[in-house]
């Protein structure tokens, strides 16, 4: 029994237990429909009536906010509004956006993409909540770093509702999970898949050489020391890296999903006839909800992981006294990550026929339909997946460490501590098969939302008031842009 089985059978007991608590479902149909699914679909569902629908409202302030019309340098925080939302997507898009669409389309048809824009449309407005709450319940520290998140607004936030010992709880709770999640799906996972990518492809694809001794060390050796160059400098240094990354690894792999839609023109209205067709029937509904929604985006922690809370520990960064500004910034995360991106990808696998070839499944579904119009283009894809790694990587670092601080006291050696632990992960997470332990890492970042959710609820009150205020305030010309937006 090699030492990967050994572990894996050691923790079984004990993640499955989690696993199965996390993801009980419901039957429908024959259809098991996991209880998490329905919290986070509810709740977004939920801040989209309650905020009469900010998702779409809000989306042009936004994008005004996004490109630095009302930025302020002199306010605290860290980082501005554009790296603020690089490095929360830096944590998004990724594996989920290449492989989980493809599989959600394997189970359910071409339908299943119009859930799944859907659901992206409605996290919108989760991401907004949270996000508005992490920046108004951050704590600035005094060093001139921040320090937010759903640790400081369920604490805080339920503390002033008169429920201190409920806040606190929760805020713990939430802690463990992301350190959790940070270790596995964030960091062991994303080394895992990024390795069998460049073995598959490059080592045994391009250069015909078979690792029969597994130097996924050598790799995650590699990718730790990469991932230890930009995390050693926090978020600052992080966002750096996300605001040149996530706008090229993004603009790649959509660049070459248009080129392929464009080719094949004469089939998109046949395309979006099979999504709104096959959407409704039994097939896609299964397909979208399940599939999507579970199937595919539990591999990648909810794709945009709006309800799950971690984003806003991100977010709370920003430089702005006005934490409603950043809550509509955050908004655009899950309308580039799924409605776009996602959505791509959808097409790609459906104008070029691949879907229908039931032996392909996941990311070698998408690659085949790249590769059916853009030879060569597997290379590119494999270069894609390592770079959406690493940038989940050392955005989950920064997740991973707001919590560890949060328990355990903001020093620095705390902060090393937590650093060379994840960076451990990063090797152990490209050597071994990871089974188990990444079922358990699901379940924790998953359960994330349980708890988040629940504050939203709470304090969802209060963030209406702020928008209301902040609305009145820009349409009224009391809050002016401090640019003149470019022409």
């Amino acid at each position: 029994m090699t030492i990967d089985e050994q572990i894996n059978r050691a923790v079984a007991p004990f993640t499955d237990a989690v696993t199965s608590a996390v993801f009980a479902a419901v039957d429908i149909n024959g259809v098991g429909l996991p209880i998490v699914l329905v919290w986070l679909v509810i709740g977004a569902t939920i801040f989209t009536l309650y905020n009469r629908f900010i998702n779409f409202r809000g989306f042009a302030q936004a994008f005004k906010i996004v490109r630095g019309d009302y930025h302020d340098p002199s306010h605290d925080g860290e980082v501005t509004h554009f790296q603020a939302l690089s490095a929360a997507l830096s944590g998004t898009v990724g594996l989920g956006n290449i492989a989980g669409v493809a599989v959600a389309i394997g189970l359910g048809g071409p339908g299943a993409t119009f859930w799944m824009i859907l659901v992206g449309l409605l996290g919108m407005s989760s991401k907004f909540v949270e996000c508005t709450l992490g920046v108004k319940y951050r704590e600035i520290n005094a060093d001139g770093s921040v320090s937010g998140g759903p640790m400081y607004y369920l604490r805080d936030g339920l503390a002033k509702k008169g429920w201190p010992q409920v806040g606190k709880i929760l805020a713990v709770l939430f802690a463990i999970m992301c350190i959790g999640g940070s270790f596995g799906g964030g960091n062991m996972f994303q080394a895992n898949q990024a390795y069998h990518q460049f073995d598959s492809a490059i080592l045994e694809g391009l250069l015909g050489f078979h690792d029969d001794s597994n130097f996924g060390w050598l790799f995650g050796l590699a990718v730790a020391g990469l991932v230890g160059f930009v995390i050693i400098g926090g978020i600052r240094s992080i966002a750096r890296v996300t605001r040149i990354l996530v706008p090229f690894m993004c603009g790649v792999y959509v660049l070459g999903a248009l080129l392929i839609i464009l080719m094949h023109i004469p089939q998109i209205p046949d395309a979006f006839e099979l999504i709104f067709v096959g959407a409704f029937a039994p097939e896609g509904v299964a397909g979208g909800l399940v599939g999507v929604l579970i199937q595919g985006i539990q591999r990648a922690a909810f794709s945009n992981e709006a309800g799950v809370g971690s984003a806003a520990i991100a977010h709370s960064a920003v430089q702005t006294d006005e934490p409603v500004t950043e809550g509509l910034v955050a908004l655009l995360e899950p309308f580039i990550d799924t409605v776009v991106v996602c959505t791509m990808t959808a097409l790609v696998v459906i104008v070029t026929g691949t879907y229908l070839q039931t032996d392909l499944q996941g990311i070698e579904m998408t690659s085949v339909a790249f590769e059916s119009i853009l030879p060569g283009f597997q290379y590119i894809l494999v270069m894609a997946v390592i770079l959406f790694a690493f940038s989940t990587m050392i955005t989950w670092s920064y997740y991973g460490l707001k919590s560890w601080t949060y328990l355990f006291g903001d020093s620095r050696a705390m902060d090393l501590t937590y650093k060379t632990i994840f960076l451990g992960f990063v090797v152990i997470g490209a050597a071994m098969e990871l089974g188990s332990v990444i079922d358990f890492s699901d379940a924790m970042i998953f359960a994330m939302s349980f708890v988040n959710i629940a504050g939203l609820y709470i304090l969802m009150p209060e963030v209406r008031a702020d928008l209301n205020s902040y609305m009145r305030r820009v349409q009224s010309g009391e809050i002016k842009p401090t640019r003149v937006p470019a022409e």
